[in-house]
């Protein structure tokens, strides 16, 4: 046996004797489903009895063992998992990444209950009350000492994640600020001239020496922008969005500058791919989701508009990035025959219920524009609901101008018809008092604020989405649905598990209070739209590649409308992520109960 499958091997001996004494691949199919089902049965039948919490885990496991070794899902993913695991067993090794090991070790110890889950990582250390020696007050008492000590601990967290509100931080953004007009020769009353913000995105080379003499950047980010920039890659920052980015890079900036500066890799990935991007990389096959110019629909009573198809800045991982070129670039504004025809297909269709108004970013259109648009729908008397989606809340806050929100709220009328803004805030270092201004004017005018999070590596470490859930709802703006990383090639190093985001629901928010917690974590399927991640009928881990990565199939939600495919989805390692976080200073342990989400 080779060392490092000796921790693989020690968690379950019983199911390495079966594979090692296998003769054949069938043989050892056969004996290990015949194993599982006599544990299973073993534990039902009350001859072992674990835990409860113990067989929460092993019931999972012994679910995900059965799906990984089926001939129904070998032939779907088109190799054999069991394979490694036989192989390894009888020959004492195979070639495998250690990612794949640490997937089984786990695995196996899931099916022992012997999971590596308890003591929690946020209570570990601190004895829990036997509640069963107390009764009424003094329960009570006990119970909330235990939760005081729970609620320090995630504080300990939490304060690692400041927003721009904390004075400290508004104070440095000052001086980030007076440093960028500076540079750009301009004064204070510019500053809060959304007009001037347009006009300043730093998006060409000259530029790039601007943004150098203001912050200093990475030679690799350097590099990327610069090659970007060459050949068309859509690269953007706003004046209001580069002075939240610290003087030199830290871990507070790190999600902000994620945000907008590329990894090499990106960027080399978006020229291989310059001829054929819109394939390449619409990943939500909208070009079959679109029955009419500016129009994609993937759901019977909501479909969204894209009047404008580009941003005063550039998010790297875009989910339209194969159709931007560049902020505000000349094709973006369709023509308004073009506006007119979508705005029909919302009235011919009385099964529309909600418009999303998107794009690119809708306000980037001028007041007038935005205007007629709104007023055209308003029209429609079947559409309850008109969302308007813009990040300009976080990149140009000065845009939500007192006239912009009265031309919103005119046509804000309950009883009939809902306007709101729906808003893409990554973390809770984006949050300015130009934001909370920006929060204000539109609240105070009785719309609402939902904020659509996308968990990537930069803002996925220990109850740093938590952070964001309590930053934004103290400026008035609602969690709504937390995206899982669209699995797109060239945005690999955003990706995170979907463990990840499973046990962030469970371990993290859950412990908020329930309107802090009011997003969804859902996955994207092409064509189709969200998939709720928390529900287990929704999805189901087939396979485990011999690099590790986990391959999983999503049922569509429509599955009990009509018959459609399920999509078939390889994500990216949890051994991979958990260097990645360790990289960054955190303690890989912290994490450990993520081998057991599924």
């Amino acid at each position: 046996m080779s060392d490092r499958w000796k921790e693989c091997w020690d968690a379950a001996p019983d199911i390495h004797v079966l594979l090692k004494e296998s003769a054949n691949l069938g043989e050892a199919r056969e004996r290990i489903i015949g194993y599982l089902e006599a544990l299973e049965w073993m534990v039902l039948r009350g001859i072992s009895i674990p835990e409860s919490w113990d067989y929460i885990l092993f019931k999972e496991a012994v679910r995900t063992l059965k799906n990984i070794i089926s001939p129904r899902y070998e032939s779907q993913v088109e190799f054999s998992t069991l394979e490694h695991l036989w192989t390894a067993a009888v020959e004492g090794e195979c070639d495998v990444a250690e990612d794949f090991i640490e997937e089984f070790v786990h695995l196996f110890k899931a099916l022992k209950f012997q999971a590596d889950v308890y003591p929690s990582m946020l209570m570990k250390g601190i004895e829990q009350p036997d509640y069963e020696k107390y009764e009424g007050r003094e329960a009570a008492l006990h119970r909330s000492s235990f939760l005081d000590r729970m609620g320090g601990r995630m504080d300990h967290f939490l304060r690692r994640y400041p927003s721009g509100l904390r004075p400290d931080v508004a104070k440095r953004r000052i001086e980030n600020r007076d440093r960028i007009l500076k540079v750009l020769e301009a004064d204070l009353d510019s500053w809060w001239d959304w007009r001037w913000q347009y006009r300043c995105v730093f998006k060409d080379k000259e530029d790039l020496e601007s943004i150098e003499r203001i912050i200093e950047i990475s030679p690799e980010h350097h590099q990327a922008i610069e090659l970007a920039m060459e050949n068309q890659i859509p690269f953007g920052v706003t004046p209001h969005y580069l002075h939240l980015m610290d003087a030199q890079p830290s871990d507070m900036d790190y999600a902000v500058r994620s945000q907008v500066f590329p990894p090499l890799a990106y960027v080399q990935n978006m020229i291989a791919h310059k001829t054929d991007r819109r394939w390449a990389f619409d990943f939500m096959r909208e070009a079959d989701t679109s029955p009419v110019d500016l129009v994609t629909r993937r759901y019977p009573r909501v479909a969204i508009m894209k009047p404008y198809e580009s941003c005063p800045q550039i998010c790297v991982y875009c989910q339209r990035n194969w159709e931007i070129t560049s902020p505000f670039m000349p094709s973006a504004l369709a023509s308004w025959d073009k506006i007119e025809d979508a705005i029909g297909w919302f009235a011919e269709h009385e099964e529309m219920m909600d418009v999303l108004v998107t794009g690119g970013d809708p306000l980037v259109l001028n007041d007038g524009l935005i205007d007629d648009i709104l007023r055209r729908l308003s029209q429609i008397d079947h559409l309850k609901s008109i969302r308007i989606a813009t990040r300009t809340i976080v990149t140009v806050p000065q845009r939500i101008s007192p006239e912009l929100c009265e031309i919103m709220a005119s046509y804000h009328e309950l009883g009939r018809r809902n306007i709101c803004v729906v808003t893409h805030l990554m973390h809770p270092y984006e949050i300015t008092p130009e934001t909370l201004e920006a929060a204000k004017r539109i609240r105070l005018e009785g719309m609402q604020i939902y904020n659509q999070q996308v968990f990537t590596f930069a803002n996925s470490r220990r109850f740093e989405t938590d952070a964001l859930r309590i930053a934004m709802k103290d400026i008035g703006i609602d969690p709504y649905y937390t995206f899982n990383m669209k699995g797109k090639a060239e945005m690999e190093e955003y990706a995170v598990p979907i463990a990840r985001i499973l046990q962030e629901r469970k371990e993290e928010a859950r412990l908020l209070p329930g309107i802090f917690r009011t997003d969804e974590p859902v996955f994207n399927v092409p064509f189709l739209g969200k998939d709720h991640l928390r529900a287990w009928q929704n999805h189901e881990l087939i396979a485990i590649r011999s690099d590790g990565r986990r391959i999983y199939s999503f049922f569509p939600w429509e599955k009990n409308v009509m018959p459609v495919k399920p999509y078939v989805y390889t994500d990216v390692t949890l051994l991979g992520y958990l260097r990645r976080v360790e990289a960054r200073g955190e303690d890989p342990q912290d994490y450990m109960s993520i081998w057991y989400y599924y």
